[in-house]
């Protein structure tokens, strides 16, 4: 799945660690979302959809070569 969470954090001034307090989770979650090599839980993807005031599908997209 490919998204835009870098583009929007960095947007927001926010480095990766203050981020992941942000959203109780480790900042070695937010770089593996960010790269592409986790997917978040419905859960962790609306909380960051909601901190962004963006909807689910604005953030997170399917990879366009079609894996994941």
């Amino acid at each position: 799945m490919d998204n835009i969470v870098e583009k929007l954090r960095k947007d927001k001034g926010l480095n990766q660690g203050d981020f992941a307090k942000i959203l109780r989770v480790s900042r070695q979650t937010i770089s593996a979302i960010e790269n592409g090599k986790y997917n978040p839980s419905l859960d962790l993807a609306f909380k960051i959809s909601d901190f962004f005031e963006l909807n689910i599908e604005q953030i997170f997209f399917p990879n366009k070569g079609g894996n994941s």
